[in-house]
């Protein structure tokens, strides 16, 4: 069954930086919400390969100052302000009209339109790659698709720490439901270490299936141990779990030819 999408109207601006020798370049965007009176504001990180030192530092205050002002004043008179106060080096756009599904995704989604940023690899950006892995059981031969690498750099969040070992990928299926949607692009943290007791983990079935591959499925681990006579630890049973109550969990089979590759981190909003 398809769930609606609910939209309401919103209103947006870009905000453009001229510098000297070269054309207008979009550094940001602004959402704002009527209903709610939010304002939301996405700004570029690459500062240091945009412009120069000296003026990297006025668009570092610059953004402190939009954040400050944001914060502290209503959205009508930071509006006022904005559209009253910037120079001709900095400009804002008339408002735009939007349709909003949800805040932070129409923020997202009207960055990635109007904002052109450099690639900062795990610094700004994490690799994207062909790897859709199927958030519902390996039998279900739902398509996964593993290409020889990496597709694209996909901007991440602000405040998300970025380290060498997380990459994206998305996620097919309902089982992992309400938290990973189907359809959604997830950032995953490889070589999983620790427990993995109660972790979301993306784990590779490299048993063949009727349609051949390799099989990819995003669950909640669960793992029972037992001691053995030579006085070892050993799994008992390894079961994986969906998050929708829809679908049921299974245990992996002694023997299967499965690895767990990297553990769920976030959804990142489209």
């Amino acid at each position: 069954m398809t769930a609606t999408v609910v939209t309401k109207r919103a209103e947006y601006l870009v905000i453009t930086a001229a510098l000297p020798g070269a054309p207008p370049a979009a550094i940001g965007v602004l959402l704002h919400d009527p209903a709610s009176n939010r304002i939301g504001i996405r700004l570029r990180r690459d500062w240091e390969t945009f412009t120069d030192e000296d003026n990297r530092e006025v668009f570092v205050a610059l953004e402190d100052d939009l954040r400050e002002k944001a914060r502290t004043m209503s959205p009508a008179a930071f509006l006022g302000w904005l559209e009253d106060s910037l120079s001709n080096a900095v400009q804002i756009s008339d408002r735009r009209p939007a349709l909003m599904a949800g805040f932070e995704a129409t923020l997202s989604a009207l960055y990635r339109r109007e904002v052109s940023p450099a690639v900062l690899p795990f610094r700004t950006h994490l690799p994207v790659y062909s790897l859709r892995a199927a958030a519902g059981r390996w039998g279900e031969n739902r398509a996964v698709d593993q290409g020889d690498g990496q597709d694209e750099w996909l901007e991440a969040p602000p405040g998300l720490r970025l380290t060498q070992d997380m990459f994206a990928a998305r996620v097919v299926g309902r089982s992992m439901e309400p938290e990973i949607p189907d359809g959604a692009m997830c950032v995953f943290r490889a070589g999983v270490t620790g427990s993995r007791q109660g972790r979301k983990v993306l784990v590779e079935n490299f048993t063949e299936s009727e349609a051949g591959g390799q099989r990819y499925t995003v669950k909640r681990y669960r793992s029972e141990k037992r001691l053995t006579t030579d006085g070892e630890w050993s799994h008992a049973r390894i079961r994986l779990e969906p998050l929708n109550p829809e679908f049921e969990a299974w245990d992996l089979d002694e023997g299967a030819q499965c690895r767990v590759i990297a553990e769920f981190v976030c959804v990142l909003e489209e």
